[in-house]
């Protein structure tokens, strides 16, 4: 009984860690490529029905804490993204993103293609990504001092003690002192999602321009990562197996308006380790419990949505960009951590974070295409 709840505990932290801090930056995606409240709600309900069936499936199965999530930094490009003419576009997007990552599982030599990019590279452009919504957060400075700046202080201090729950903690929070200054609309009542079914539009610029990076940054952000932590926790992934599941429940639930779903990392740790049971081989069972509370995720996906809708936009872009602000450091890092892939990384970190839009083709493939252009030059120059 003390294991089960031990299993349990886990999956609930990990599950309020991974919703508090993040969904702010879901529905700035949402907003950024004009869903209406409605599709809101459905493709955060799409989000949670991805990823309690994944992490139900692979656990059972393969008896490991395989935990899934959303992609946070696919959720922060389509957020920065430029130009996409309709929502019904970007649900096209979402449909490439979830293929090509099915198509990675079944042909092993995409995966070892993708597998290529230069660390610095694919880096830079995550941190382009990230980068703009952290600076959206520091804009909302001069109209909501009161709000903003406390936020930050606080995130600080939280980091230090409690960080995998810091954001959550700027959350409550921050819902507090707004509520405190008269900023808090009134909140509709609870109410169980409707899932809407959206037809995608096959617009060339966006596929290109959204739904490629939103499959490398999924890839190399958000699968890599999570397969490091199950085997840092002493267990071998079944890498294609993993990558199919997440892959057919993202292109499912696409048609839902939801955007890629995939392997956790941060989530996934605290349900690999000790923590969550002293026995390896009884921590899968936090996968079961994990997929009770995201399935909680999605029926009420909607009234969610509309809480957060009644919250001021300052406070979910400070939410989005305290969030964001270790990975966001940790991908510059991890961009300029090599010195004769540096210039690359930083024409990459350039192109993608300018916001520019080519050709109906947003920055971050620019950026990763520029990136990729230096780098094929300094190498043949120095044959």
């Amino acid at each position: 009984m003390k294991g089960l709840v031990s299993v349990a505990t886990a999956a609930l932290v990990a599950t309020i860690a991974g919703v508090g801090g993040t969904l702010p930056v879901v529905l700035a995606a949402a907003q950024a490529v004009g869903a209406t409240p409605a599709e809101a709600s459905s493709w955060v309900s799409g989000l949670g029905l991805a990823t309690a069936l994944s992490a139900l499936v692979l656990s059972v199965r393969y008896r490991m804490p395989i935990i899934t999530a959303w992609s946070t930094p696919g959720a922060a490009l389509i957020a920065a993204t430029q130009g996409v003419p309709s929502f019904r576009a970007a649900v096209g997007a979402f449909v490439l993103a979830a293929v090509l990552v099915l198509l990675t599982a079944a042909i092993r030599p995409l995966g070892r293609l993708i597998g290529r990019i230069p660390t610095s590279i694919a880096s830079a452009m995550l941190a382009g990504i990230l980068l703009h919504l952290v600076v959206v957060m520091f804009e909302q400075v001069p109209s909501q001092p009161l709000l903003v700046l406390p936020l930050i202080a606080l995130f600080l201090v939280a980091r230090a003690v409690l960080p995998t729950l810091a954001s959550l903690v700027v959350l409550v929070a921050g819902g507090a002192l707004a509520w405190t200054l008269g900023l808090v609309k009134p909140i509709p009542p609870l109410g169980v999602s409707h899932l809407e079914l959206v037809a995608p539009a096959w617009d060339v610029a966006t596929l290109i321009g959204l739904g490629v990076p939103l499959y490398l940054v999924t890839m190399a952000s958000q699968n890599l990562p999570g397969f490091a932590v199950l085997r840092g926790s002493g267990y071998e992934p079944p890498t294609q197996a993993c990558l199919a599941v997440t892959g057919a429940a993202s292109l499912g639930t696409a048609f839902l308006g939801a955007h890629t779903s995939n392997l956790a990392a941060i989530s996934a740790a605290l349900c690999t380790g000790p923590d969550a049971h002293p026995d390896p081989a009884q921590r899968w069972k936090a996968g079961p419990f994990y997929a009770v509370f995201w399935g909680l995720i999605a029926l009420f996906g909607a009234s969610l949505v509309g809480l957060f809708g009644a919250l001021p936009p300052a406070l979910l872009m400070t939410v989005a960009g305290t969030a964001l602000l270790g990975s966001t450091a940790s991908s510059m890092g991890a961009a300029l951590a090599v010195e004769t892939e540096r210039l690359a990384a930083a024409g990459t970190l350039a192109v993608t974070v300018s916001g520019i839009t080519l050709m109906g083709v947003g920055s971050a493939f620019w950026g990763l295409c520029f990136g990729l252009l230096i780098l094929g030059v300094e190498r043949l120059l120095k044959r």
